[in-house]
């Protein structure tokens, strides 16, 4: 290769760094203003969120902030994406790490709840409320949720191969979820107590049961009708 050869290399090299880096900054940034908007939500409420808070939060103008998300709605697409993809990180990776020796289910029960008074689950049950009233919201977050769900329930099969009957496998994450999300929801008006602790141990209870259960015996232990 000649001289000219070697110039022309050396120049798609050097132009080709200030734009990875252009991107990578871009990138970081549009995760700085999402994780601001999710700070938003739980700190103000969805419908006292603005794309001028979330500039603020964020630490940008709301022109710099405008080039990457044009809309409000545009942000909030970005944080439910976001919202989701961290929350079932977290959740593969605390129930992942369950010791060989220990109790799975009061591991896993114990895991959750954690990941369910995590402010990311607070942020998503803003919006759920907000979504009510809002029909644009709500096209956001229902698809985002059931693709959530899904993935969650695959998840969650994959750490507990263990369990032989997959219809009581099915009831146990409903129950799990539903009561200990409807629990940590109720935080918004009572400060937790030993009564949380007793439904906590309530539902482990249950859920040895439930892991216990033949294939095919109905929800509470007997024969199938």
């Amino acid at each position: 290769m000649g001289k000219r050869g070697l110039r022309a290399s050396r120049a798609r090299v050097e132009a080709a760094v200030p734009s990875g880096w252009q991107a990578q900054k871009s990138a970081s940034t549009r995760n700085l203003i999402i994780e601001a908007a999710i700070r938003c939500f739980v700190e103000l409420g969805y419908g006292q969120t603005t794309t001028t808070r979330i500039a603020e939060m964020a630490g940008l103008s709301r022109g710099a902030m405008l080039h990457h998300f044009p809309s409000k709605i545009d942000i909030v697409r970005a944080a439910v994406e976001y919202l989701h993809a961290k929350r079932l990180k977290a959740f593969r990776n605390s129930i992942g790490s369950i010791p060989a020796d220990a109790d799975r289910v009061s591991y896993a029960v114990e895991s959750y709840w954690r990941h369910i008074n995590h402010p990311w689950f607070m942020a998503f049950f803003e919006l759920s409320v907000a979504a009510r009233t809002d029909s644009e919201l709500r096209d956001i977050l229902m698809p985002a949720q059931r693709a959530f769900e899904r993935e969650w329930d695959l998840t969650a099969r994959e750490i507990f191969p263990e369990w032989e009957d997959p219809d009581a496998f099915e009831l146990a994450l409903d129950l799990t979820r539903c009561l200990m999300e409807g629990m940590a929801m109720s935080f918004m008006t009572h400060d937790p107590s030993e009564r949380d602790r007793r439904l906590l141990a309530y539902l482990e209870h249950k859920l040895h049961e439930l892991r216990e259960q033949p294939r095919g015996a109905g929800p509470t232990g007997g024969d199938a009708a």
